[in-house]
């Protein structure tokens, strides 16, 4: 195949699933069809069968898109190069971008919808968790064991901590805005605030300075 086929390809398979977002978003999955995805992404719907053989597969790739884009933004793709940073800046950092990238209208419309899904397809909201709450998990347990071997930290289970701070950044805000609607996302400083606040308990209980005086 050429380079200019396989680039049509690739162009076209991009289109048809951010016009699939769009539809899903709006009208949920059972009210999404593929004659609508076509004509949102102005492709014939025997195009978008080429790339995609049903429904459930196009929405189980709209859904690793997603996630799998906010985990890029958020950078739980890459290793952390720590370098000096102490462990309070660098977990009030990735607090505040989990919080801001995450606490979105539109990701928080994408877990309702596979939620609402999940008795049927389980495999959506294992897509879901793995794109999402697991990558942020272990790119914090691999946190914990680098401030523990400075000298910083004290977790003698790193996984658990991660998923201790994890939620503890994460739970209420996500919570709220699942609830409540868009009304229920929290403003910048509300999220940086609470980021702030999250990373103080966490170190109460796991900065060296705190556990050496229990």
């Amino acid at each position: 195949m050429s380079n200019g086929a396989e680039t049509r390809i690739r162009r076209s398979r991009e289109k048809i699933l951010a016009a699939a977002e769009e539809v899903f978003l709006r009208h949920g999955f059972l009210g999404t069809n593929m004659d609508a995805v076509a004509d949102k992404a102005g492709v014939s719907k025997q195009t978008v069968y080429a790339h995609f053989k049903s429904k459930e597969a196009l929405f189980i790739e709209v859904v690793e898109a997603m996630t799998g884009g906010a985990a890029q933004e958020i950078g739980e793709y890459l290793e952390d190069s720590f370098g000096d940073r102490p462990v309070a800046e660098y977990l009030l950092e990735v607090a505040a971008d989990q919080l801001t990238i995450v606490l979105t209208p539109r990701l928080m419309r994408l877990r309702r919808m596979v939620i609402g899904e999940v008795e049927r397809f389980p495999e959506l909201g294992k897509s879901l968790y793995l794109n999402g709450p697991k990558r942020s998990i272990d790119r914090l347990a691999r946190a914990c064991e680098h401030y523990t071997r400075t000298g910083e930290l004290n977790t003698p289970d790193p996984q658990k901590a991660a998923i201790q701070f994890n939620w503890i950044v994460m739970g209420a805000p996500t919570n709220a805005a699942m609830l409540l609607g868009d009304d229920g996302i929290p403003g910048q400083e509300e999220l940086r605030n609470h980021a702030r606040e999250a990373v103080r308990i966490f170190l109460c209980a796991y900065a060296m300075e705190h556990t050496n005086e229990k």
